[in-house]
């Protein structure tokens, strides 16, 4: 693994074939990433419980903690992401959505990061989160790469609320 991320255009997630296209039409796509690692048989889940296990709090870059900790402590702040703000309260899970072979994958849970897993197939992972500003998507996909491996992307999917969730 070389790690950093890498912003790419729109078009790199939408031109491939996900399953989260069909389901997620009325969420904005709001980023991409490239992840830098480099992909091998049995990777990509691999990544998946690593990102599950991962801890912005102990995150090795400073900056990444310090503007973690900024968003939470506003959050808490400004009752964003308060029991009633979440899945399940204020938005229904995307899980209802899902067709049956996606509701029976195993995904793994979170245990630091407010995200609830959504499905795993050998390609793509998607997780849920919702508060008071938005509901929104985390999806990792595993795409190839010019030398005949796979590289990991990322994608943001949100669906605003509010005008705070707008801007």
């Amino acid at each position: 693994m070389d790690g950093g991320a890498v912003r790419l255009p729109n078009t790199a997630h939408t031109a491939q074939p996900w399953r989260i296209h069909e389901l997620a039409r009325d969420f904005r796509l709001e980023d991409v990433w490239q992840l830098r690692v480099a992909l091998g048989p049995g990777d990509f889940s691999r990544l998946v419980q690593m990102i599950a296990l991962s801890d912005s709090a102990r995150s090795s870059s400073c900056a990444v903690r310090t503007l973690f900790a900024i968003r939470w402590r506003l959050g808490s702040l400004l009752g964003w992401d308060g029991p009633s703000t979440g899945v399940g309260s204020r938005v229904p899970t995307f899980r209802d959505r899902l067709p049956a072979d996606l509701r029976e994958t195993s995904t793994p849970e979170f245990e630091a990061l407010p995200f609830t897993s959504l499905y795993l197939t050998q390609d793509e992972f998607a997780a849920e989160i919702a508060n008071r500003t938005m509901h929104g998507i985390m999806h990792l996909g595993r795409v190839p790469d010019v030398t005949g491996g796979f590289r990991a992307q990322m994608a943001v999917l949100v669906k605003p609320n509010g005008l705070l969730g707008s801007a």
